[in-house]
């Protein structure tokens, strides 16, 4: 099994969403106004007032042989609005 971990603007998390369950994905989690620090620097609180700038991590699992399609769908959205993700092993408990 695989867990996909997608660091996007906010704004877009719907748009990835979209595409992922187009996909094909059987699910997904979202948590929005996610701060911390990453190549771009570090995220300020104070960007939860008005919400602008703020970020969303989505967290997908998903069979080996559907990393691929998932990647395809998502990485034009990531590049064209900004965003990173991972592709990591996951074992259910």
């Amino acid at each position: 099994m695989k867990r996909i971990d997608l660091f996007l603007n906010e704004r877009e998390a719907n748009r990835v969403c979209k595409a992922l369950h187009k996909a094909g994905a059987p699910g997904y989690s979202v948590m929005r106004h996610v701060t911390g620090r990453g190549l771009a620097g570090e995220i300020s609180e104070d960007m939860d007032f008005s919400g602008l700038g703020a970020n969303a991590h989505i967290v997908a699992f998903c069979e080996s042989h559907m990393v691929n399609r998932l990647r395809e769908a998502v990485k034009p959205l990531l590049e064209l609005y900004g965003g990173v993700g991972f592709v990591s092993d996951a074992e259910p408990l």
